[in-house]
């Protein structure tokens, strides 16, 4: 108790744009605070002023994590229907000369050990290595997802037609099969600049000292052992450090008005309706969902955007809209479903919505920070994917997990209000539902264990944190 106090081991974060990895890694950043009293800098690259959401979520972190906001890059060059990635890509790729000087301040002042990227922020890693840092890649998805991104580079090899028309699904290892149409959304048009980023970014991964990553082995057990066993696709330390998700609650907006109304619910019988902070539909979508839920006579807790004909992820990087989403429902509706069901715009307090004992399922796009929030609470699902790796995640929770059922879509690509409705009352009320119900249940618990002190994660994580603190970089 009486040696004296070392000097506390530097890390430095790099997200990429968005809410999606910020939460996660801020997670992260809190665990390696409170159990290995390491000093962290958030290094936030941007193209403009920093979003509403993110600013709130840094200024709420605790002592001992600072954010260091990167003068914004130039994206003037781009045109005005550039796809997310490429946006992304573009902005991680142009903050690194800022990187640079806040990491070479750093090594000056501190113990500076290591850097920290998600995967839109592999190219950093090249700054990381020029000061001896160590560098490691935080995976804010699921294990499949990642051995995917390791084997996009041999995929790009084997094949010169579109993914989609593959013969045969592509056969991951420890994962179940996946069609080609159901990979993430940026490998689906190789002719398109998203994908040139995203094969980079996946060749870039293997330079990492390790990777973090933001599940556990109860969950993707195939996946997580194949990645144990390592063999030629993949030599990188994997440390599943996970489930991460948010954590206190967040007192704004219509929050007391949804737990209020939940209160009011009998135990399990409310299903929460949410496609995260990006995710919309369009409005013939947003129609028969609403005539779906309305038949199928369950009782709802609905967040409800403007849809757009546009793109599902057109509220990714604002998800802020000024248009009224009521006046796009049809015509009646909120009277006719008034008690059974309750429609908030825009947002909910999600942790304490799947938290509260009257929800009984959560209609879900499958981001993983939603999923795993579910599972943390043992909360059925019904998968309904928009964009990114959701469709992977989705076929996952189905076929491999067995959490979540799916609604199946019409030719013309809309799930429609009767196959809405029948499967919401399978999982509230159905035999089927009670199976997925038992399933989460035994998912909740081990996500309790892993994250216990002798857990599986805890230790993972302490793995890591102790090749951290023995680094000595270099010093200018």
């Amino acid at each position: 108790m009486g040696e004296p106090q070392e000097e506390a081991t530097h890390i430095v974060i790099l997200p990429s744009p968005g809410m999606g990895h910020l939460i996660p890694l801020a997670e992260f950043a809190k665990r390696l605070i409170l159990y290995h009293h390491f000093s962290i800098t958030f290094t936030i690259p941007c193209d403009g002023p920093l979003p509403k959401a993110q600013k709130e979520a840094l200024d709420a972190l605790p002592k001992g994590i600072n954010s260091v906001l990167l003068p914004p890059v130039n994206l003037d060059d781009l045109s005005a229907d550039t796809l997310p990635e490429v946006l992304i890509c573009r902005t991680m790729t142009r903050c690194l000369p800022s990187l640079r000087e806040v990491l070479k301040s750093l090594i000056i002042t501190s113990h500076l050990s290591a850097l920290i990227v998600d995967q839109f922020g592999v190219d950093a890693f090249t700054v990381a290595k020029e000061f001896k840092v160590l560098s490691y890649l935080f995976f804010p998805s699921t294990a499949m997802s990642l051995w995917l991104f390791l084997y996009v580079p041999k995929l790009d090899e084997m094949y010169s037609c579109e993914y989609r028309d593959l013969p045969e699904p592509v056969k991951l290892p420890g994962c179940v099969p996946v069609h080609g149409s159901e990979l993430f959304d940026p490998v689906q048009d190789r002719k398109n600049e998203a994908y040139s980023c995203i094969l980079n970014l996946c060749r870039g991964i293997v330079s990492a000292d390790g990777v973090l990553l933001n599940s556990f082995m109860d969950l993707e057990p195939g996946a997580i052992k194949a990645f144990m066993e390592g063999g030629e696709l993949c030599t990188l330390q994997i440390y599943p450090v996970g489930p991460l998700i948010r954590t206190g609650s967040a007192d704004v907006g219509d929050a007391n008005e949804c737990l209020k109304w939940l209160d009011d619910q009998p135990d399990g019988s409310v299903l929460f309706v949410s496609f995260g902070s990006g995710g919309v539909l369009s409005p013939e979508q947003l129609n028969e969902l609403a005539l779906g839920l309305e038949q199928s006579e369950q009782r709802f807790l609905w967040v409800i955007r403007s849809p757009t004909s546009k793109s599902v992820n057109a509220n990714f990087f604002d998800a802020q809209s000024i248009e009224d989403p009521f006046s796009h429902l049809p015509q009646g509706f909120l009277e006719r479903t008034k008690g059974r069901g309750l429609v908030v715009p825009s947002w909910a307090p999600q942790i304490q919505v799947l938290n509260h004992g009257s929800t009984g399922g959560f209609l879900t796009h499958c981001g993983w920070n939603s999923t795993l929030e579910s599972i943390v609470n043992g909360v059925p699902l019904i998968a309904w994917p928009l964009y990114a790796e959701q469709k992977m995640n989705a076929v996952m929770l189905v076929e491999d997990m067995k959490v979540a059922l799916r609604p199946k879509e019409r030719e013309d690509g809309i799930i429609g209000r009767e196959e809405i409705g029948k499967v919401l009352r399978s999982l509230l009320e159905g035999e089927e539902g009670q199976s997925v119900r038992s399933r989460m249940k035994e998912l909740k618990d081990a996500a309790a264990r892993v994250l216990s002190e002798e857990g599986s994660s805890t230790q993972s994580l302490s793995e890591v944190a102790q090749i951290w603190r023995t680094h000595k970089p270099y010093r200018i």
